[in-house]
Order: structure tokens, then C-alpha cells, then sequence
């Protein structure tokens, strides 16, 4: 896959009267293997036969890895939690953050980190073993959400106005990380690389620019002569910012639900037809706490919604819970091949 091969995939799949159907769907695929958050993501194999599972299961027309924001952090040191049952998390650091500390990072190598070996590994075997059809992705923290998994969200957001040298040396050396781990997916087999953006969501217009957007928009250019595509997600309300999203160069961009006040339609009349609009079910009111019926309306009316629109994939808001009802996802699936 080329780069902005994905919107001329949407745009053919458009020419025959169909979507191209991404529902974020990792963590429900523990419930076929009878696995769990901590095993899974922590043990090549079994993260790998989630993966199989969810596409043996839905056929999906696209396959993530197992979201794992703190995959990058904990190799650089940071103390992380792993419960059995929940996503692993990184409590806010003791200490504050300062400019020297970037010496010990720099030291690191995250190629050497036995978890981002493990999520490579996985690719691997997806590479190898999973059906040519299905297009393989990973997950990649963002420089700012980074950075701010790093110093403390709080921290990071007052750094934002008064310590800004500080959280542009750390934006600078988080970029480094996103674009070698970007680099170790696609040898490993990766052919679309999701950007996660969270904490960036955040911020006001003028600080996403300068700490994220800026630092992205580096990010994709430093990936410029990789075949694989590259999607920005950012949870909650973006409206505020999607046209600094769309500056940053991505190939697409994966967008939260309508509840949190994303006008999917509105995005897409100001996006380009090469970059790709990427949403936007709710993962929870609708894929967690609805029934079949009430997932295949939701479906049905998005893509009523987005029909003028061949850079439109069908997916869901962000990633799902774990407990989302397998009934549901095979209600998205099928509602997302029958609408026309």
C-alpha cells in the first residue's frame, strides 16, 4: 500500500456501492480467546490470536492492534500499572520533569523493549498468517500525548504557557520515538499507522498547533518516503481543530462519536478528497449499550449521512470496551456491507 492508497481504496470500494468497514474492535476479541488485558498484551501469541480471531470472526476491512497508549512510555522507564482485566495506565510521575532528565531518555532504546517486541512480533505473525485482503495497523502515542504521559498531563498543559522550552526539548525527542517505533511497524509488516492524539485534544487551537499539530506535521514528514498510511485519531470534540489535523499532512483522519460534538458531515465538506475521514458510531451508548437493532439504524444512518462522500470509512467512534457485545459488532458489520 502506497501512500494516500487508502482514500483510492474508499474511492473504489465507493465506485462499487460499498464502504470500507474499520470498527476499532480490538478488546472485544479477548472474549473469543477467553484471554485477558495483561496476557494479551504482553504475550506475542495470544495478542496475535485476538487478532485472527476478530478477523476469522467479523471481516473486518481493517485490523488494529491491541490500543496500548503506554506502550512507548513504559519502555523509556515510566512506572506503569498492569491490571489483569484493564488497559495498562502510567499514574501521573512524582517528580516534576525537567530538561536534564531528556539525558537518561536518550540513552534508551526502545527497539530492545520486550512489550514493543512484543507488539512487533505480533505484526509479524499478522503479517504472515492473516489473509492479504485484511490491511494490517498499529497503534503509535502521539508526541504530545507522549510527552504528557511523561511529565503529567496537568503538568504538561501548564507547560503549555510556562514552561514551554521544556515541553518543546521533550515534543522533540518524543517525535524521535514515534518515528522509529512507526519505522520497526512497518518492517514488521504494518501498512497503516494510527496516530493517537488524546491529550492533544485537549488543548486550545493556538496550543495544539504549536505542541502537537506542529510536532505531528514533523512526524509525517520524517515518514514521507514509507509506504505505509497514516491516520490522526483524536478523541472528543475536535471540531475546534480539524483544520490544523488536516495541516499536519495525514492521510485520514479518525474522529469521535456525534455525542461529544463531532459533525462528521460538516468535517468532511472541508476535508480533501485524498485524506480520508475515518468514524464514527459511538463506541459506548450505541456499541456498548445498545442492541443489534438499534447498532444497524446507527449504521445505516451514518452512511446515509456521509453518502456524497467516496473518503468516508465506516468505524467507530474510538476503541471499543471490552465488554461490547460480539452480537453488535456482527450487527455493525453486516448493516455496514447491506446499506448502499
Amino acid at each position: 500500500m502506497y501512500r494516500r492508497g487508502l482514500a483510492d481504496r474508499a474511492g473504489n470500494k465507493f465506485k462499487s456501492k460499498e464502504r470500507i468497514i474499520a470498527p476499532l474492535i480490538g478488546f472485544p476479541g479477548l472474549t473469543l480467546t477467553g484471554s485477558n488485558v495483561k496476557v494479551a498484551t504482553q504475550n506475542s501469541r495470544e495478542h496475535y490470536k485476538i487478532m485472527k480471531a476478530l478477523v476469522d470472526r467479523f471481516s473486518p476491512d481493517i485490523i488494529f492492534q491491541l490500543m496500548d497508549l503506554t506502550l512507548e512510555a513504559n519502555a523509556l522507564g515510566q512506572f506503569t500499572l498492569f491490571p489483569i482485566e484493564h488497559p495498562s495506565s502510567i499514574p501521573t510521575p512524582e517528580r516534576q520533569f525537567e530538561i536534564e532528565d531528556l539525558k537518561e531518555l536518550e540513552k534508551i532504546d526502545i527497539a530492545a523493549d520486550s512489550r514493543l517486541q512484543g507488539y512487533l512480533s505480533t505484526m509479524s505473525m499478522m503479517a504472515e498468517e492473516l489473509s492479504k485482503n485484511v490491511i494490517r495497523g498499529a497503534y503509535i502515542t502521539g508526541p504530545y500525548t507522549l510527552a504528557a504521559l511523561i511529565m503529567g498531563a496537568e503538568r504538561a498543559a501548564l507547560a503549555t504557557i510556562r514552561k514551554k522550552d521544556v515541553l518543546h526539548a521533550l515534543c522533540k525527542f518524543t517525535v524521535q520515538i514515534a518515528e522509529k517505533y512507526m519505522k520497526l511497524q512497518i518492517e514488521a509488516g504494518a501498512q497503516v499507522l494510527c496516530i493517537l492524539e488524546p491529550t492533544g485534544g485537549m488543548l486550545g487551537p493556538k496550543q495544539f498547533q504549536e505542541f502537537s499539530g506542529d510536532y505531528i506535521k514533523d512526524l509525517i514528514e520524517r515518514m514521507k518516503d514509507t509506504t505505509a498510511n497514516i491516520v490522526l485519531h483524536i478523541c472528543g470534540n475536535t471540531m475546534h481543530i480539524i483544520d490544523l489535523m488536516l495541516e499536519t499532512g495525514t492521510d485520514a483522519i479518525s474522529l469521535d462519536s456525534p455525542e461529544t460534538g463531532v459533525d462528521l458531515a460538516a468535517v468532511a465538506v472541508q476535508t480533501p478528497e485524498d485524506v480520508v475521514v475515518i468514524g464514527n458510531i459511538n463506541p459506548t451508548e450505541i456499541m456498548l449499550s445498545s442492541g443489534p437493532e438499534q447498532v444497524k439504524s446507527a449504521v445505516a444512518e451514518l452512511i446515509d449521512t456521509m453518502k456524497t462522500y467516496p473518503n468516508f470509512i465506516l468505524s467507530t467512534g474510538c476503541d471499543l470496551p471490552q465488554a461490547v457485545p460480539l452480537e453488535n459488532i456482527s450487527a455493525f458489520m453486516e448493516a455496514g456491507r447491506e446499506t448502499r
